[in-house]
């Protein structure tokens, strides 16, 4: 089966210890003295890692800082899991990491200040809302469901249980969104159809 998995920096390539650990997407776990270490082992399958290949992998931009929303992203808050957490707690969420790691209230974390924070003791707290599902559609299936269930040999008539077929469903979802996306793109504006005042060049 093609896999899509996320590129991982140059720094890197020094995480070697990969676990059989496999996250669920229920939010009701109790809650860890580490969120890292969780998230780490349940979303990427690595158990030994240091703080700064931890702080590059969750640098979406490459930017050598994290903003609110690469923390959001890291936090699984986008995830479909945490639809229902009401924008508040999201922001109070974001907002309690900030008041741990952003000790100049700059709104932004460098690495300086992510090393410096963990040198004191600070760790990422587990705010409840899971173990962080930050990638997409491919990657979460394939590292939540196919890896612990399916195998190389895995034929097309194997793949049966719910979290496939779900899986399959929201596939062509986003292909019929594209389909219907294309469709629109192709169609031609006609000048008498819009009123005068949006009229411009016309």
């Amino acid at each position: 089966m093609v896999t899509k998995l996320f590129g991982f920096a140059a720094g890197l390539l020094a995480l070697s210890a990969l676990t059989n650990a496999h996250g669920s997407h229920s939010n009701d776990e109790a809650p860890s003295d580490d969120w890292a270490t969780r998230h780490m082992i349940e979303e990427h399958h690595i158990a030994s890692f240091d703080p700064t290949s931890f702080f590059i992998l969750h640098d979406y931009d490459s930017s050598g800082t994290w903003t609110p929303e690469e923390i959001r992203k890291t936090y699984g808050l986008n995830d479909e899991s945490n639809a229902g957490v009401s924008e508040e707690k999201k922001q109070d969420a974001v907002r309690a990491v900030f008041e741990l790691f952003d000790a100049g209230n700059t709104g932004f974390i460098d690495r300086e200040d992510w090393l410096a924070g963990i040198a004191a003791g600070k760790r990422l707290p587990d705010l409840g809302f899971g173990p962080g599902h930050h990638g997409d559609l491919e990657y979460e299936y394939e590292i939540h469901h196919f890896e612990q269930y399916h195998g190389d040999d895995t034929t097309e008539a194997d793949l049966t249980h719910p979290e496939d077929i779900e899986h399959f469903r929201k596939h062509d979802e986003q292909e019929d969104a594209a389909i219907a996306l294309e469709k629109l793109e192709q169609i031609q504006v006609v000048a008498g159809n819009i009123p005068q005042k949006f009229r411009r060049n016309f």
